[in-house]
């Protein structure tokens, strides 16, 4: 008989191996062999059986888009992994994560910046954040544009349980990859000059950029975090 578990598994296995080739790949090709790419798992849509198989293939970060979901999934998984949040994030929504994530994409606001400070410190803790950045300018999508991230990162200096590790943003969905690489390098950019200008409290570290459609080009253009969901776990349905 077929066991339908270990075949997923395998099927996840191949899907990682072959996202790890790709990588290992565009930092050869961008002169960046020996840097560390972190893959964050993209969970939406997928059950926690697969989610488990994908944990114990070494895949322990895991993004969720939705804050309901990642609670769920955190009450069943508990702290085998890192929950990141990776889509729009309500105010309202924030008290039901804040003690359960690693790393907020999303972070495109000041009443969000002054919600997620007063939950963390009320929690006693420092919350890490990424600020999400519409460099595309796609009214489809949440961000800040390019030239409102330094206005916005003096104005949330002052709180104090708020961390910026560094940048996120999303392409666009094209049939050639390689027309979202300005995108990518114009963040990259950003980021450069921001590390230049030695906020408190404000770190270049992460460069949240790239998922299944985009990753390979996002990775030659200086990303070390990417975002993948159908590449390791196929097709949403």
């Amino acid at each position: 008989m077929i066991d339908i578990k270990e075949v997923i598994k395998i099927t996840i296995r191949d899907n990682l191996l072959n996202v790890e080739k790709n990588i290992d790949e565009a930092l050869k090709k961008s002169g960046r062999v020996g840097d560390k790419v972190h893959i964050i798992a993209v969970t939406k849509t997928v059950g926690v059986d697969r989610i488990n198989e994908a944990i114990e293939l070494g895949l322990i970060d895991i993004g969720e888009n939705r804050p309901q979901e990642l609670v769920k999934k955190y009450d069943i998984i508990g702290n085998k992994a890192n929950y990141h949040m990776i889509g729009h994030l309500q105010t309202n929504k924030v008290k039901t994560i804040i003690d359960k994530v690693t790393l907020i994409h999303s972070l495109d606001r000041i009443s969000l910046a002054k919600e997620l400070n007063k939950r963390a410190r009320k929690n006693d803790i420092i919350i890490n954040t990424l600020i999400q950045v519409n460099v595309a300018e796609e009214e489809s999508k949440f961000g800040l544009k390019v030239e409102e991230v330094i206005p916005f990162l003096e104005k949330i200096l002052k709180y104090d349980n708020l961390r910026v590790k560094g940048l996120m943003t999303i392409a666009p969905f094209v049939e050639d990859p390689e027309e979202t690489r300005w995108v990518f390098r114009e963040l990259r950019r950003l980021s450069e000059v921001i590390k230049g200008k030695g906020y408190n409290n404000v770190e270049m570290e992460v460069l949240s950029m790239g998922m299944t459609n985009d990753y390979q080009i996002a990775i030659e253009e200086g990303s070390n975090v990417v975002r993948i969901g159908t590449g390791i776990f196929g097709q949403r349905k």
